[in-house]
Parts: C-alpha cells; structure tokens; sequence
C-alpha cells in the first residue's frame, strides 16, 4: 500500500521537469477569443434601438509572427553628469552641459565617440570638425526570438554630429544610422531607432566614464596632498597641513571613517576628534574589486586627533592615544606616509 507515495514523487518531478511541453501555452488561441451574438428580439417585440455612434466592429486577436516580434522602442539613458533631453524629440539626441574641468566640450564628446569606435576596432571614415562617421561595425547585434536564439548579426554605419551652442556650455549630440547590411533581417523605422539609440547610449557611457577619470585626476593634481611632518603649537609631533582649520576639521571625520575608524566623538569647539581604530582584514573579494583596503600603522584601539591653528600658518593635526598621550616622532611618520598614500589613492581633498 505505501508503494505508491515515491512513484507520486517520480511522478510530479518528471511533470514539473517537463512543464513546457504538458502545459502549453495557448493563451492567445483563436477560441479563446468569443464575439457576443447580437441580441435576438422575441417575436412580438419592437428590437431596441441601437444608436450608431456607440456600434463597435468586432476586434479578433492577430495571431501572425509579424505581431509577436514587435519590440518596444529604446530608451535614450542620461546617465552621464550633466546630461538630459528634450520631451518628445524623435531622434537619438543627447545635451550636455559644460562640467567643470571640461576646457573643450564637443572634443570632449567627440573624444567618447572615438573612444567607442576603438572598443570595438572600427576605425573613424571619416572626421570633421563636429563630426565622425564611423566605418562597418556591429554596435548593435540584431535579435530574432527569445533568449537563447541564434543572433544575426547585422553591421552598421553611422555618423555622430555634435551641436554647440553659441554660450559653449551646451552642446547636443545626435547619432544618425547611415548605412545598413544584412542577409537575414530587413531594416524598419523600429530597427533603425533602436540601433541609433543603442550607439547613442554607448557614447553618453563612455562620455561618462571619461568624465569621471577626469575628475580623479583633476583632484591629484590640485595640490591637495598637503601632509608633511612638524610641530604644533605646543612643541609636540604634529601633521601640518596649508589649509585653513575650518576646512579640515569638516572634512577630516569622513575621512578618517574611510581608513576603519568609527567616529565617537566630534568637539568643534576644543578642535578633537576621538575615534576607534579597527584594522581592517584584507579578503578575496579586496583583489577582484581592487580596493585592498588600507591598513594604518596604529593598533587597534581609541584615538585622539587635536587639531589647531598652526603658528606659522596652516592647520596642525596631533594625534594622542586614549590616554592623551602624544605618539611618538616614528609613529607619527609612517602615520603620515600612509595617510599621504590614501589621500592619493582616493583622490580626496583635505
């Protein structure tokens, strides 16, 4: 009697495993679609009247491939700072505005359309001062069926025009499909759009990763990188920066939380910070992002950080145990290294 419960068992995997092929999907069968039969009067009576405005043909579902390979337009994606468009503009156009650090905004632009063509090998036919065409390419790899259908793939030609305003602060960009090969889907309006839009999306992404190079670089080189080793006002070891104390008390906290340190206390009056300092443990994951994080030459335990108006201009940053004991000329100079190192690194300014 009890046989039966594992063959159930063997049973309902074997279903569920093969529940594309019981369970099809005819949702969208001709019988599953019914028109209403007109009303039938009974003999005797006068039929009511029916005004004309309000009659509606009856619909019937179109169950042609044509239909079911219909796919939504694409979407322009802004994701770059300082990027927009215009509502209900038609074509694959994108704005910039001038952000700051960029000294030529449509080279800047023009530079990412390069920067695309390169990824994928395809050199620039030709170049003029606001211009690019591109040579053939496969920027865009047209689809046919779902998933894991083979992919056909089609190549394409296109020119990238840049438009600045006269105020040089805005500047559009505007991707045009100029040519088009291939042997197995035709070109439509849909087809078109999307590969405009898909080469335009790929600017405006490396548009935005060129931007934010920029950036880090632009901090490395402001001279922000000011820690040196001196004394404060009191005689004791000290970290000396040029910047005015206001300046980096505010902004010291937050980087002292980047470096492991857990934030206890902040007295803007006395100028103290007191903190716990964790050593951070390196892992796998470290290495594949590539952010190992930055081990201090400190021990584990609490800190106090003074800081005050230097003599001789600047801001002195003293650092003290828990105890309000000063550390020691040796400390403090690895201490300054690595805290040059991770400023560095992170790009951050003091």
């Amino acid at each position: 009697m009890q046989y039966w419960i594992p063959k159930v068992l063997i049973l309902s995997a074997l279903v569920t495993l093969s529940g594309c092929g019981i369970f099809t999907n005819e949702a969208h069968h001709k019988r599953n679609y019914k028109a209403n039969q007109p009303l039938v009067t009974p003999e005797g009576l006068d039929a009511p009247r029916q005004d004309p405005t309000y009659k509606m043909d009856v619909a019937s579902y179109d169950n042609s491939e044509d239909a079911k390979a219909v796919k939504p337009p694409m979407q322009i994606m802004p994701i770059a700072q300082g990027s927009w468009i215009e509502e209900g503009d038609k074509l694959a156009k994108i704005y910039f505005d001038k952000n700051d650090g960029i000294d030529d905004l449509d080279q800047f632009i023009l530079a990412a359309v390069e920067g695309v063509l390169e990824s994928y090998n395809t050199p620039v036919a030709n170049k003029t001062q606001n211009s690019i065409e591109s040579d053939w390419l496969s920027i865009v790899k047209v689809e046919e069926g779902w998933l894991w259908d083979d992919e056909v793939v089609a190549e394409q030609r296109y020119k990238f025009t840049v438009e600045e305003k006269d105020h040089q602060r805005t500047a559009s960009l505007s991707a045009e499909l100029l040519d088009y090969r291939s042997q197995e889907v035709p070109l439509t309006p849909l087809l078109q759009q999307r590969m405009e839009t898909r080469a335009l999306n790929s600017v405006i992404a490396e548009f935005d990763y060129r931007y934010r190079q920029l950036q880090v670089e632009l901090r490395q080189r402001q001279g922000i990188i000011s820690l040196a080793l001196g004394f404060d006002n009191q005689g004791n070891a000290a970290l000396m920066t040029e910047q005015d104390m206001n300046v980096v008390f505010e902004r010291f906290s937050g980087f002292l939380e980047r470096l492991q340190f857990t934030i206890i206390e902040v007295d803007a009056e006395k100028g103290r910070i007191i903190a716990d300092y964790t050593q951070p443990e390196s892992s796998v994951w470290d290495s594949i992002w590539g952010e190992e994080a930055m081990q201090l030459p400190l021990e584990n335990g609490q800190y106090q950080i003074l800081l005050d108006n230097a003599k001789a201009g600047g801001t002195s940053i003293t650092w003290m145990d828990k105890d309000g004991e000063v550390l020691e000329p040796g400390t403090m100079n690895d201490l300054q290294q690595a805290l040059v190192t991770a400023l560095r690194s992170r790009g951050i300014q003091m």
